[in-house]
């Protein structure tokens, strides 16, 4: 069974309520995810009225969640491209088998 949010320290509960928050970034022509844009961090921060005490460790939990959401959408986005791309493997027109 996996842990509710309850289960987690304060600190880690902020990180995820910050990750929710925080936009994502995504290659344009890719499509690849990039992560979460950070710039508005020190504001967000700022509005939960984090104290400066915490905010390395909730930033330490934040890069955390990041890079493992970031891995997992990447995966499953290859995943979904390599099922929809079509096999080489016969079927196709080739242009050395049309009789001129």
């Amino acid at each position: 069974m996996p842990p509710e949010m309850g289960d987690y320290p304060y600190e880690v509960q902020v990180a995820f309520v910050i990750h929710d928050v925080l936009p994502d970034r995504w290659e344009g022509m890719s499509g690849h995810y990039m992560g979460k844009d950070m710039s508005s961090l020190g504001t967000t921060l700022d509005i939960w009225d984090i104290e400066d005490k915490e905010k390395k460790t909730i930033l330490y939990f934040l890069k955390h969640i990041e890079g493992r959401n970031a891995k997992q959408i990447n995966e499953k986005n290859e995943q979904a491209r390599k099922a929809k791309k079509p096999s080489a493997k016969g079927g196709g027109i080739n242009s050395a088998n049309i009789p001129r």
